[in-house]
Formats: C-alpha cells, sequence, structure tokens
C-alpha cells in the first residue's frame, strides 16, 4: 500500500480522503491556497503545504505547483476528488509521466470519457442506447442552427470538457439559439479553458439516472446500483437519493447493465459515474455522460451497499484488485443526500460566505453521517464553491429516510452564515418528493416558483 498521497483537493471531499486514508493506515499530504491556511483539511493531514494564493487557478489548478508539492513531500500518489483538476487529462499524463499514481482512470480513458464527444461516439460503438445529436465538436452558430434543424427542438447545448451544470444551455426555439450558444460558449471557455461544444436533442423533463461503477486494472468491473439525481436548479444537483424509486426491477438491470457494458468497453479502473436520462413516458433511457472521478453524492451509494467507495479508489490505484465481486454486492434500505451550502435561497441563492459564529451538526442514531469541513470560528472563504456540508442519511426503507432527514435539517444549525438548510427542509417535505413523484423539471418549474412566493 502507499506510504502517503497528497489530496489535490479542498473542503468537505478533502476531508472525506484523509479519514480514508486514515483508516488505511496510509499518510497524506494536505494542499491549501492562503485563503485556506485555516481548513479543517488542512489540520487533519499528516502534512500541508501551500501551493499559491487564493484564486483556485494559482493554486488548485495550478498542476506545477501541486506536482513540485507531491514531488518534495515524496507523495506516491494523488487523489484529485472532484472537481478542480480531477477530470483534467493533462494533470493525470503529468502524473504518469512523473511516476506518481494518479488516484483515477488513465489519461486514456479520461480523454476516451471524459470528454463528451468522444464518450457519445464510445457509447455507440459499445450498444449503450444516445440520444440523437452532433456526430463532433460544434464550434459555430451557423453549424449549430443547422444540427439544431436535423435533430427537432427543443435541444441542449453542452460544452464538451465541461462538468458541474457549466457550459450547459436549454434551447426551445431557433430565435434563442445563437445567444444561447454564445453564452454558453463564452462560459466554458473560462470554465475549462475549451470552448467545443455539443448539441444533443433534449429528454425534458426526464428522470436524471446514474450508476456508480468501480473498475480494477485486473479486468474486474462492478456496479454499486443506481443514484437518482432528478432533483436540480441550473442542472446542478440539490438532493440525490438511491435507490431510485422511478424504476422497477427489470429496468433497474438493464441501467446497470448497460452501465457495466459501458465500462468495460474502456477497460475502465477506478471509480466512475455513468448518467443517464430516461423518459418515464416511454421507459427508455439514454447515455448522457461519465463522470471519470468519485461523486458528490457517493455516501448515498456507501449507505446502501456498505461499499467504502474512497477506500476502494485507494486501492484499486495500489494495484490491488476490488475488495467485493458483483455477486457480493447486496443492496439494503434507503439513502438521501442533501447538500448545504452557504448561500441565501431567498435572493436567487447568492453565495454567502463569512465566519461560522455558532455550529451544531445533526447526529444520534444509526444511519446519518455529516460530511463537512466546517467548525465553529472558521471563516468561509468568497472563492470557491458554496456547498460547505452534505446531510446523508439512512433508513430501512425510503418513508424512514425521508423523516431522517428531516429530523436532521431541523437540527442543523449554523450561526454566521446563510444556508440552504430550511429551503432543504421545505423540499424534502414536500408532498411530490415525499412521494417520490418528481422529475428534472420539478424543482424549476413547480417548487421554486411557489418557494419564492414565500417571504
Amino acid at each position: 500500500m502507499f506510504n502517503k498521497i497528497l489530496i489535490a483537493n479542498r473542503g468537505e471531499i478533502a476531508v472525506r480522503i484523509i479519514r480514508a486514508a486514515r483508516e488505511l493506515g496510509v499518510g497524506t499530504i494536505a494542499i491549501y491556497s492562503t485563503a485556506d491556511r485555516d481548513a479543517l483539511h488542512v489540520h487533519l493531514a499528516d502534512e500541508a503545504i501551500c501551493v499559491g494564493p487564493a484564486r483556485s487557478t494559482e493554486s488548485y489548478l495550478n498542476m506545477n505547483n501541486i506536482l513540485s508539492a507531491a514531488v518534495a513531500t515524496g507523495a506516491q500518489a494523488i487523489h484529485p476528488g472532484f472537481g478542480f483538476l480531477s477530470e483534467n487529462s493533462k494533470f493525470a499524463r503529468l502524473c504518469e509521466e512523473m511516476n506518481i499514481k494518479f488516484i483515477g482512470p488513465s489519461a486514456k480513458v479520461m480523454d476516451m470519457m471524459g470528454d463528451k464527444i468522444n464518450a457519445r461516439a464510445e457509447m455507440i460503438k459499445a450498444g449503450v442506447p444516445v440520444t440523437p445529436g452532433s456526430e463532433g465538436e460544434v464550434h459555430t452558430t451557423d453549424e449549430a442552427v443547422k444540427i439544431a434543424e436535423e435533430i427537432g427542438y427543443p435541444i441542449i447545448l453542452k460544452a464538451s470538457a465541461g462538468g458541474g451544470g457549466k457550459g450547459i444551455r436549454k434551447v426551445n426555439t431557433v430565435e434563442e439559439l445563437v445567444p444561447a450558444f454564445e453564452a454558453a460558449q463564452a462560459e466554458a471557455q473560462a470554465a475549462f479553458g475549451n470552448g467545443a461544444m455539443f448539441i444533443e436533442r433534449m429528454i425534458f423533463p426526464a428522470r436524471h439516472i446514474e450508476v456508480q461503477i468501480l473498475g480494477d486494472s485486473h479486468g474486474n468491473v462492478i456496479h454499486l446500483g443506481e443514484r437518482d439525481c432528478s432533483l436540480q436548479r441550473n442542472n446542478q444537483k440539490v438532493l440525490e437519493e438511491s435507490p431510485s424509486v422511478a424504476i422497477g426491477h427489470t429496468l433497474r438491470n438493464e441501467i446497470t447493465s448497460a452501465a457495466v457494458k459501458a465500462a468495460q468497453h474502456v477497460s475502465y479502473e477506478n471509480a466512475g459515474t455513468i448518467e443517464f436520462l430516461l423518459d418515464e413516458s416511454s421507459g427508455k433511457f439514454y447515455f448522457m455522460e461519465m463522470n471519470t472521478r468519485v461523486q458528490v453524492e457517493h455516501p448515498v451509494t456507501e449507505f446502501v451497499s456498505g461499499v467504502d467507495i474512497v477506500k476502494e479508489q485507494i486501492r484499486v490505484a495500489n494495484g490491488n484488485e476490488l475488495s467485493v465481486k458483483q455477486e457480493d454486492v447486496t443492496f439494503s434500505g434507503h439513502a438521501i443526500e442533501c447538500r448545504i451550502n452557504a448561500e441565501n435561497p431567498k435572493f436567487n441563492f447568492a453565495p454567502s460566505p463569512g465566519k461560522i459564529t455558532n455550529l451544531f451538526l445533526p447526529g444520534g442514531g444509526v444511519g446519518l453521517r455529516v460530511d463537512s469541513a466546517m467548525y465553529s470560528g472558521y471563516t468561509i472563504p468568497p472563492y470557491y464553491d458554496s456547498m460547505i456540508a452534505k446531510v446523508i442519511v439512512h433508513g430501512e426503507n425510503r418513508f424512514e429516510a425521508l423523516m431522517k432527514m428531516q429530523r436532521a435539517l431541523l437540527e442543523f444549525d449554523v450561526e454566521g452564515v446563510t444556508t440552504n438548510v430550511d429551503f432543504q427542509l421545505e423540499l424534502i417535505s414536500d408532498p411530490h418528493v415525499v412521494a417520490g413523484d418528481y422529475d428534472t423539471s420539478f424543482l424549476g418549474n413547480v417548487f421554486l416558483p411557489e418557494y419564492q412566493k414565500e417571504d
């Protein structure tokens, strides 16, 4: 096993990786920006090294500084977490060239599946259903107009190198297309340094179903079931659960089998997620994209499967076989995750950085965990993503999980900054959500208009 690994990330995912590594007996090195000098992951790691100023482009996205830190501290591997450099094939390739193990798939596979256009082509080869769309990169509005006419409206524009909901626009008519394309392309260029786009026929409303995949270097690929991530705002997930109430036994087998087939086709190693759109009216599902990293919502899968995904990532990167085979994986109960953000839902979800003057995190009982890097007295910096915690619950059934989440959110108390805890409490208590009657249109078209009417 590795002696020590460097965590090229911050916040709750850095803390999560440090804890998993420590339980495996692996030493950890934290990196931090000047704005994160007092962050929890810096305190918890065995070593910590500053890699640059507050701006992420100069620190958490600074490949040279991060690799220099890895060499200086003797790190044998780098875990990228999610976001930042986690799906950057150039960074993975540099790690390979420097004989530092990248805890994730190879740069080759990342290019194949992390790029949405390449991934689409590979899924067609693998026999996995895909939505009608462009066959390659789209760079100009003229190309976009022509392709949209061929596949028909509504369409969705996506950044080829995108993630996290950036570089995405939904377009219903030709009049909307040009300004939407230009805005999405500019956003993609700014976020990823790549303005290449592609176009798909929009399946909307739909269920957003994703399947957790694990693969190793010995040819083993398994799935750990599905997650329903249909509750989204501006293409960003708000709440996730597993299993999905929208699919039965037969469809579940079809979707998970398609995901395994997809991962096997590219000889996938480490943790990844195959994402699908499910058209409930027809029962058909379509490949959307693959995330070649650990997901924010991985804890719901850990609860229902009993498999520690982050530990498996580290073991697989070390050359070990997966600790479980498909026939060993069993699923029990129901799990839900709510993302807690430092933001003000009443003011268009504006970020709310600042100092936490008092903090009480919910606890007690079986099947409740809070993943966070917060502590009382900590100052949330304004430079990064607003997510500050994840509340994850597990119950014997969905009703118990819903009630446990409601209880946990009622106990959650943060003073000094505004959070979306009350928003999440209202969402988890909404009759439609309680009944499992929602899709990707629900939050934006049904829940938010009513929520924003309230004082």
